[in-house]
């Protein structure tokens, strides 16, 4: 195992046990929730970035799959249904509901495919709110505790990380960047762009529903049609772009980002951190159309040169210092 790759599993591992560890030992409410959301999100802008980012596919009906997650979860687990069920129950309507929608939405291409996701997610935000315009109220409240919550967000969290990173280095994943990289091009290759498009909606629709069941674990009471609203489509896409589509690190480091600087900004700025947000969402995409990850990579590439060139000048040097001794 390379030098690199053993500093990277050990960084891992110790951010894994701080995160176990937390809180046990930070009994703040406030603390745990504030981590929660972070992890949310990244749950959120990970499983979005399997689709948008590895396949190349702007997905903004995210939320739709998020919501239906949230929603199945909810109504079986307020109607009896036990909890481990309901929440596996998620993620799979959510998968169908994916492979449902899929094959017309891909025939859709380029903004018409965006468009036409972000039409679905609207059309189950306004249906929901119809038909179920109540609130939904925990059916355990008497039981709430925020600690297997806090849990059963980061094993999500971990869950939907190392899939992806598993997906990147397998034979679809490859498929998945080559059909990024230009359809026709894969499909002449032998690659079914059909094909890969539908495994990443559907790990992509998966993930986000177990989020959304999760969500509907999480809170003692929301309304129904709440997870379907497109905050929850373009927040974590918002987050992938800033740290960095196509990259596993990226939603990582663009939700823990945007959820801390979001809370300062509301604390001091109030509303107006909307503006600011958009207006660094703007320079990120004009500037660092590779997110926050591009600047490391940057500054890794700029110390690799300037390790070079120091290698030179004191070869250079040395060389020259052997030939005086020899003249000598």
């Amino acid at each position: 195992m390379k030098k690199n790759n053993i500093i990277k599993l050990i960084l891992i591992i110790v951010v894994v046990a701080l995160l176990v560890v937390l809180p046990l030992v930070i009994k703040n409410d406030s603390t745990i929730n504030l981590v929660i959301l972070v992890l949310l999100y990244i749950l959120l802008a990970s499983s979005w970035n399997i689709l948008g980012g590895y396949t190349g596919q702007t997905n903004l009906g995210h939320a739709a799959f998020f919501g239906v997650g949230s929603l199945t979860t909810r109504l079986l687990w307020v109607n009896g249904v036990p909890f481990l069920l309901s929440f596996l129950a998620g993620g799979v309507v959510a998968v169908i509901l994916a492979l449902i929608i899929g094959a017309p939405a891909f025939k859709l291409r380029g903004v018409y495919f965006a468009i036409g996701t972000l039409a679905l997610a609207q059309m189950l935000n306004l249906t929901v709110g119809n038909i179920l315009p109540e609130m939904s109220y925990n059916p355990d409240l008497a039981n709430y505790q925020l600690l297997p919550r806090y849990y059963l967000f980061l094993g999500l969290t971990l869950i939907t990380i190392l899939t992806a990173a598993i997906l990147v280095k397998s034979r679809i994943g490859l498929g998945m960047m080559a059909v990024r990289e230009g359809e026709d091009a894969a499909e002449s290759l032998g690659i079914s762009a059909l094909k890969h498009k539908l495994i990443a909606l559907s790990i992509s629709a998966f993930f986000a529903g177990m989020a959304g069941a999760a969500f509907a674990y999480y809170h003692v009471s929301f309304y129904y049609y709440m997870p379907f609203g497109s905050e929850w489509t373009f927040d974590p896409m918002m987050m992938a772009y800033i740290g960095g589509t196509g990259t596993i690190i990226g939603p990582i480091i663009g939700a823990v980002f945007f959820v801390l600087l979001k809370q300062l900004l509301v604390w001091n700025v109030g509303e107006y951190h909307l503006i600011i947000f958009g207006t660094l969402f703007i320079l990120i995409v004009l500037f660092l159309p590779g997110g926050l990850v591009e600047i490391w990579q940057k500054f890794r590439t700029f110390l690799t040169k300037k390790t070079k060139r120091r290698k030179k000048v004191l070869l250079k040097a040395t060389i020259q210092n052997e030939d005086g001794i020899q003249r000598e």
